[in-house]
């Protein structure tokens, strides 16, 4: 029988051949991105604007890239199940969060949490949603002041819903409570439809959301609009008189959504995904349904999400210290 002596020149050349066969595999398996079913994670219940956005957008995600993307709800804890999710998936380019502005300020409301922020990187900013004031048309109630009036008129003060702890109609909502020196109590539901039913049927006095959900009551007379928390009015309804026209200058805030994947995602996958939620976003009947929805369209590139996530944990950890917030 020949024997066969191996060498450290084989040896090596073997090691070598091997890696190079593994990065060439690595590599085709990026550019082949997606191959299969994606996920996109959304932090809320359906039939909110993050979900009726995010199932707008897999839609055209789906007829561009020739595969199915699946929205899958995972609503509570302030949008940290969700986020936690996602932080400790597999950073291959098939489980996405679509985040919300709650996670900008999560650790300031709750301290330690079950994720790090280093595990997820943003790749793309979507959309804005600007928060409207809303009261049941059955109130007792009918402008800002009357509601003012009306919680200080009541020894518990006002009750308010939010679509959950830690997120902007919280935020705001507390921030109000707070300018207008009216005790409340800020109940969460997990999405806007829930807040709804409690708002009509009177066990809540007021709420901050989005337009596109309210829209419907707003235009069957169910809801009225007191005003809205941006610092000048919307076009999406532009008779909604700011807050800061009411006298409530601080009490700004609103929603806000992108994409965001574990920070092991490969440079190759981050990219294409931007440039995709880029396209999708400037496609004009895209833009359009949005519109309709009540979301105004705000892209920004990973590197800019980057730096809006930055600069709302910052300002958000202030404003939650000074008024001594905490989520529960």
């Amino acid at each position: 029988m020949a024997s066969f002596k191996v060498t450290r020149r084989i040896l090596l050349g073997t090691l070598a051949g091997g890696l190079a066969a593994g990065s060439g595999l690595t590599a085709r398996a990026e550019d082949a991105w997606p191959s299969r079913m994606v996920r996109l994670i959304s932090p809320y219940g359906p039939g909110g604007s993050n979900d009726i956005s995010l199932r707008l957008l897999a839609e055209e995600f789906g007829r561009s890239l020739h595969q199915q993307f699946i929205v899958e709800n995972k609503p509570g804890a302030g949008t940290r199940i969700a986020n936690d999710l996602v932080a400790h998936a597999t950073g291959d380019g098939y489980t996405i969060l679509y985040v919300a502005a709650p996670y900008a300020t999560a650790e300031a409301l709750f301290g330690k949490l079950t994720y790090d922020r280093r595990d997820l990187q943003p790749v793309a900013m979507a959309v804005i949603a600007p928060l409207f004031l809303i009261i049941s048309a059955d109130a007792p109630f009918k402008t800002l002041p009357e509601l003012i009036a009306y919680g200080k008129s009541k020894p518990d003060g006002l009750t308010f819903a939010s679509p959950g702890a830690g997120s902007q109609p919280h935020l705001a909502g507390e921030l109000l409570f707070r300018d207008a020196g009216v005790k409340g109590l800020n109940i969460p539901f997990r999405g806007d439809a829930a807040s709804y039913t409690e708002l009509l049927a009177g066990r809540v006095d007021a709420t901050l959301t989005a337009l596109p959900t309210a829209l419907p009551y707003i235009q069957s007379g169910k809801f009225i609009v007191l005003g809205v928390a941006s610092p000048e009015r919307s076009a999406l309804y532009p008779q909604a008189p700011t807050l800061r026209e009411q006298g409530f200058p601080n009490v700004a805030a609103a929603g806000w959504y992108g994409f965001m994947v574990p920070s092991t995602t490969p440079r190759a996958i981050v990219d294409k995904l931007q440039a995709e939620i880029l396209r999708a976003l400037a496609v004009p009947a895209i833009k359009d349904r949005l519109t309709a929805q009540g979301l105004e369209v705000r892209a920004g590139s990973a590197a800019e999400f980057g730096r809006f996530i930055d600069s709302e944990t910052q300002k958000w950890a202030g404003l939650i210290r000074e008024a001594g917030l905490k989520g529960e």
